[in-house]
């Protein structure tokens, strides 16, 4: 589903976001990227849903190179692809409703199709009372949810979490992961990029840990600190 081989991107300035990456996901998997700021969790989901290009390697996503993809083609590709950020990113003049139609008229959906499908995603992340409300009206959980309702909206293969829960209190932390195992579950890949620590170890699922731009570890079913099942939230 997703592969990137002997990936390197220095920015102009000369410094390296990653160096030599090499990482598989199969289909249907669930994957953090953990580190401190700095070491490329952010960089390394730009790529897939090619808001950069790396400065040498090769990165396919659902056997498309997107490396090599032309600019003309990056929508059809974004169609496969939901991305959910930590600061949400809503419309803030928009309803709920209408910020996850947004996301399907851009790519030209018809009526018929915004009718379907809006209503099933705010009902798969339990915002369906809520659509007609304006993002101010919610609390930070519930604009999260409407995040990733959004993200879903067109039925993508896979969907990529930059710090989704970095605003959230635990209990909607907990409330967010959940949610995304249960997306997971009905077998979309999902990539995390995360500094909680806490929720990483709870759900021990597989962890890759990059420093420096590197591939540091890899475990199937790691914690935030490799061997130690130590529980903290790191801030950055």
């Amino acid at each position: 589903m997703i592969s990137l081989r002997g990936v390197t991107l220095t920015y102009p300035n000369g410094v390296r976001a990653l160096d030599d990456v090499d990482l598989e996901v199969a289909k249907g998997s669930f994957v953090f990227l953990v580190g401190h700021s700095g070491t490329g969790k952010s960089t390394l989901l730009k790529l897939l849903y090619r808001e950069m290009r790396p400065t040498s390697g090769e990165v396919t996503v659902d056997n498309i190179r997107v490396d090599r993809l032309r600019r003309s083609k990056v929508p059809a590709l974004r169609r496969n692809i939901g991305v959910v950020f930590q600061d949400f990113k809503l419309l803030s003049h928009k309803t709920v409703w209408e910020n996850v139609a947004f996301a399907l008229q851009v790519t030209g959906a018809n009526t018929k199709d915004v009718k379907r499908q809006v209503p099933r995603s705010l009902d798969l992340v339990g915002l369906s009372h809520k659509s007609r409300m304006l993002p101010s009206e919610l609390s930070g959980g519930e604009q999260q949810r409407a995040a990733i309702a959004r993200a879903l909206v067109n039925n993508p293969k896979i969907l990529l979490c930059d710090e989704p829960t970095g605003n959230l209190d635990p209990s909607n932390t907990t409330e967010i992961m959940e949610l995304l195992q249960r997306i997971n579950l009905k077998g979309t890949t999902v990539l995390v990029a995360t500094h909680n620590a806490a929720v990483v170890d709870r759900m021990r699922r597989r962890v890759v840990r990059l420093e420096d731009g590197r591939v540091l570890h890899d475990d199937e079913r790691g914690y935030y600190f490799r061997g130690l099942g130590q529980t903290q939230v790191l801030s950055g």
